[in-house]
This record gives C-alpha cells, sequence and structure tokens, in this order.
C-alpha cells in the first residue's frame, strides 16, 4: 500500500469491504440457503388465536418461537393480515355477545352501549341553595378573600 492511502478494512481476510458490505444483505454467507431456517408458523393457527386477541407472548408460546419472533414476522404481509383479520373476528364476537346482552335486556349493557356507540353521558345537576331553600348570598368581601388566597396560592406554587 503506497503511503497516505486509506486501508479498507475486510471482514474476511484478502476481501475488500465494500464487496462484503453488498453482500451482507443476504443472512448467513455467501452460500444459497446458509443460515438458519425460518421457523415455519401457521397462518391459520396465528388468526385463531388473534381472535382471542393474544398477545405477541401468547402466540409466541403456542407457535414454538419468541415473542420477538412474532413482532419480526409482523412485517410480513400475510402475517399481519391473518392478525388483523383474527382481531377483528373477535372484536364483532364481542360486540355481537354485548348486543344479546342487550336484547336480553340487561340494563347496565345498554347504559353502557349508549355511551360507547352513541356518544350518551349521564348528566347531574348541582343546584346550590342557601338557608331555607334560598339563593346562597356571598359577600363582596368574601370574594375579595377567595380571590386573595388563589392568587397566593399561585405565587407559592413551583414550577414543574
Amino acid at each position: 500500500m503506497a503511503p497516505g492511502e486509506a486501508h479498507e478494512p475486510s471482514s474476511r481476510e484478502g476481501e475488500p469491504a465494500s464487496e462484503s458490505a453488498s453482500s451482507g444483505a443476504q443472512r448467513g454467507g455467501k452460500r444459497p440457503g446458509a443460515g438458519r431456517k425460518q421457523v415455519e408458523i401457521d397462518l391459520t393457527t396465528v388468526e385463531k388465536l388473534s381472535v382471542l386477541q393474544c398477545s405477541d407472548e401468547e402466540l409466541g408460546a403456542v407457535c414454538g418461537v419468541s415473542a420477538r419472533t412474532i413482532r419480526k414476522r409482523r412485517k410480513d404481509p400475510q402475517f399481519a393480515a391473518a392478525i388483523n383479520v383474527g382481531r377483528a373476528k373477535g372484536r364483532i364476537s364481542v360486540r355481537r355477545a354485548q348486543m344479546r346482552l342487550l336484547e336480553a335486556g340487561n340494563p347496565t349493557m345498554a347504559v353502557w352501549l349508549g355511551k360507547q356507540l352513541l356518544g350518551q353521558r349521564e348528566v347531574t345537576p348541582v343546584e346550590l341553595t342557601g338557608a331555607n331553600g334560598q339563593p346562597v348570598q356571598i359577600a363582596v368581601e368574601v370574594l375579595d378573600g377567595i380571590l386573595d388566597q388563589a392568587a397566593k396560592g399561585k405565587k407559592n406554587r413551583r414550577p414543574r
């Protein structure tokens, strides 16, 4: 090597780094079929477990792989679709069961579904009255005292 020339590090003896970097996309070396083979995961099983809203850890335990493998396989469109279809079917199943409870006359379910699906909410009116049902009377001095205390409280607070 001539002086001043940069030495290119290599991963193998006599092979420039640029060549090994380009072949690095292939896993397990240059030989065709080299490296660890992917564990076969049945997509039908994945979909059935996803209906039950199973976590990645649970899916992995049943399929004999780690949760990390499940997370990596989600990048595969077919695998991700199996999980998404299964989870959608599971949500529909839950909704169907809720509707059965509603149709059976379950009042708690009726209220809950009304809030979730229809945006209904409970409004509790608050009414303040003074002595003997008369309106509440507040003196101006009392209001000034309340406002002064609120102002002092803001000054004494530490910044977060």
